[in-house]
């Protein structure tokens, strides 16, 4: 089983990733800093949890724009 997200914390990493969206990386420990950078979070336990989720959503939807091109380019082919 995964980890279970509140909608707060989803709520803040996309925040975050629309705002910022240049700035998000596939890096942990960047998206931690842009955190630390933009939020003021006092518990670190919640700003680490924001920073996992934020780095699993962008490399999500990297992945589904992806996913979308390759799709695109084999009906073109056809």
């Amino acid at each position: 089983m995964g980890n279970v997200y509140t909608k707060d914390m989803k709520r803040i990493a996309q925040k975050i990733f629309e705002e910022h969206r240049g700035e998000v990386t596939k890096d942990f420990a960047q998206n931690k800093e842009l955190l630390k950078k933009y939020l003021d979070i006092p518990s670190k336990k919640v700003r680490n949890r924001v920073a996992g989720y934020l780095t699993r959503y962008i490399k999500n939807i990297e992945n589904a724009e992806r996913i979308r091109q390759e799709r695109e380019k084999e009906l073109i082919e056809e």
